[in-house]
């Protein structure tokens, strides 16, 4: 794979890189930073990559280790807007309930969720992104559908 072909490849890739890496860090800035270093160990690692139609797949496994690695290097900080509970409600808006919903679920069923739904991929696709059994993945989908469900008839009853 040649330089051109790889930033294409990166290009058509960045919607879905941005929501696996939003599904794990909650950030736009840590994201921002998972996605650079993904496609920069991406392309020190290219020579690695074995079969080329597997690129986005295996661009997208580097990018879930470097989002767990950035996780793990971060020491607990809180954004000084955090530190106090005055959050405006119009920032609450901007999300949708869905989002929201979603961003609330373990990290392991949100990025199955994530992979699933919003990204379109099969079951056998995020089995080998994620590199569990495929009764997992289904296991994974059917629980986060069911706290979906649970956390958008809760925030309903909010917001009535």
């Amino acid at each position: 794979m040649n330089k051109s072909t790889f930033i294409d490849k990166v290009l058509e890739a960045e919607r879905t890189l941005y929501h696996v890496s939003k599904s794990i860090l909650s950030h736009d800035q840590d994201c921002e930073d998972a996605v650079q270093g993904a496609i920069l160990k991406a392309y020190d690692k290219l020579n690695t990559l074995k079969e080329e139609q597997f690129f986005k797949t295996w661009l997208i496994r580097i990018l879930i280790n470097e989002c767990y690695s950035l996780k793990r290097k971060q020491i607990l900080q809180v954004p000084y807007e955090e530190c106090f509970e005055f959050t405006k409600a119009e920032d609450k808006q901007d999300y949708s309930e869905l989002y929201m919903a979603i961003s609330k679920l373990p990290p392991r069923i949100r990025i199955t969720i994530v992979l699933y739904y919003v990204e379109g991929y099969s079951v056998d696709e995020i089995k080998s992104i994620l590199k569990i059994p495929s009764g997992t993945v289904k296991s994974r989908l059917s629980k986060g559908r069911k706290l979906l469900k649970l956390k958008l008839e809760y925030m309903e009853g909010i917001y009535e």
